[in-house]
């Protein structure tokens, strides 16, 4: 007999969490004005808002927190991320930053500027993250999604998702003069295209494409690891290959990167923006003291540098990502089972639920994927965030809606935490609002909303 997967690691340590009634969710949702966000932690009781600095950490990251150099400059913790950015990544130049939009706004006001600096300037990507988007508009420039049509077609078995169309970015650097394209962003993996990963054949073509028309190509490497997993699993002539050898090579063909170091670091806080030029190192490094402290520690504790440095190396070893990738595929096939279409092939943080399918009456002017949100908390107590049209923002010009192509629901899993019981929980409560989706016929309005990244702290109300 074959012998079933088990994680790769034991509990030590355990946080209680407590079970609650509807009665309580109804009323804790209303007073959070049906904003996921707003809600007190210990009103949840399975947490999937995001993976992002809910992690676990290890025993080794345990000990180095015990070991951080706080000293102001010239932390030997700082010494020790740079040697793993270095050996791991191939990055020689680095500034440390407190959170990843953090690294997004160091990069971005070195790459396009400040103030309104970025106005007829593009950003072309692979469907940007709310962060990064919030960053390129508010300079005024346009972020441009140029990833490939399969990956807005949830049931498509494409394995790479992520990928890059490529006559879409090669129709923008011909349709811009080269000082209007500041820089190229390659999501991996690709989160808001449903945690999907970039192949390493697409990875060199938009490095290939990016040279040809001179614009530095940076990576979004909030998921680096995740990424270079499926690339060993689903790409041919890299199953062979380890997952260190993988990520080098990933990074060979970029300029740099940024990294929200709260989810492939498996740390609570922490990023850093990388570069290969040394010139733009120092032009980035004005910004990141301004912004953000010293270019020895930069927001981060010497403490969260050396749990860092562990947690970068954790995060690429072949039996924690089988284990973490196969979390979240096995949440895909229970949902997939109780015949809830979700993003497929699975991602790798996250499975990615279709609201659309699920609420197929919902009026999209009532955000459909808020609205299975909100059900799925006061069904169970279990917390996801809306990928879709809260999210997408209004259109800075016009003031807008814009409706994205899909309406999804997040299911996000924090790394070495919960169970597999605790998956068979949430898929149990999402059977359960599939259930009673026809009595679901309408959402929400808006009462508030900031101008920019406003699904944060937006407040609604029943729309009718």
């Amino acid at each position: 007999m074959e012998l079933p997967w088990a994680e790769p690691y034991r509990m030590k340590t355990i946080e209680p969490i407590r079970r609650s009634t509807r009665e309580d969710r109804d009323a804790w949702i209303r007073e959070a004005r049906y904003n996921l966000f707003n809600l007190r932690s210990e009103r949840v009781y399975v947490d999937l808002l995001t993976d992002s600095g809910t992690g676990a950490m290890s025993s080794a990251q345990w000990a180095e927190m015990m070991l951080g150099d706080e000293s102001y400059a010239g932390a030997s913790s700082y010494y020790k991320l740079k040697a793993t950015i270095e050996e791991l990544l191939g990055f020689e130049h680095f500034l440390p930053c407190h959170q990843g939009r953090a690294a997004e706004n160091v990069l971005f006001s070195a790459l396009i500027g400040v103030g309104d600096a970025g106005a007829g300037k593009v950003v072309p990507g692979n469907s940007h993250f709310d962060t990064t988007k919030g960053h390129i508009e508010f300079r005024k420039a346009h972020a441009i999604d140029c990833t490939i049509a399969e990956a807005f077609d949830t049931q498509a078995e494409h394995p790479f998702k992520g990928n890059v169309d490529l006559g879409k970015l090669e129709a923008v650097y011909e349709a811009h003069p080269r000082e209007d394209v500041p820089v190229c962003i390659l999501t991996v993996t690709c989160n808001s295209s449903g945690g999907q990963p970039v192949s390493m054949e697409n990875i060199k073509d938009v490095s290939s494409l990016c040279r040809k028309y001179g614009v530095p190509l940076f990576f979004d490497s909030a998921r680096f690891a995740e990424n270079a997993y499926f690339i060993k699993t689903r790409e041919p002539g890299y199953e062979d290959k380890g997952i260190r050898e993988i990520v080098r090579e990933m990074f060979s063909y970029a300029d740099g990167m940024t990294m929200s170091s709260k989810k492939d670091g498996i740390v609570n806080i922490g990023g850093f923006v990388a570069f290969r030029d040394k010139a733009l190192w120092q032009k980035a490094s004005t910004f990141n003291i301004m912004f953000e402290g010293f270019n020895t520690y930069g927001g981060m504790a010497g403490r969260d540098m050396g749990a860092l440095s562990v947690g970068l190396k954790e995060a690429c070893e072949l039996d924690y990502l089988t284990a973490r990738v196969g979390q979240v595929a096995y949440l895909g096939r229970l949902l997939t089972g109780y015949g809830i279409a979700v993003q497929r092939p699975y991602g790798g943080h996250a499975i990615f639920v279709d609201a659309k399918r699920l609420l197929p009456a919902m009026p999209r002017e009532e955000f459909i994927a808020q609205t299975l949100g909100v059900e799925l908390y006061k069904e169970a107590g279990i917390r996801g965030v809306e990928i879709g049209t809260l999210l997408a923002d209004r259109d800075p010009e016009t003031g807008e809606e814009r409706y994205p192509a899909l309406e999804l629901l997040r299911l996000a899993i924090p790394r070495r935490t919960y169970t597999n019981a605790h998956m068979d929980y949430v898929a149990a409560a999402l059977a359960n609002v599939k259930e009673r989706a026809a009595s679901i016929k309408r959402g929400y309005r808006i009462v508030s909303e900031a101008p920019i990244m406003r699904h944060f702290t937006v407040e609604l109300e029943p729309a009718e």
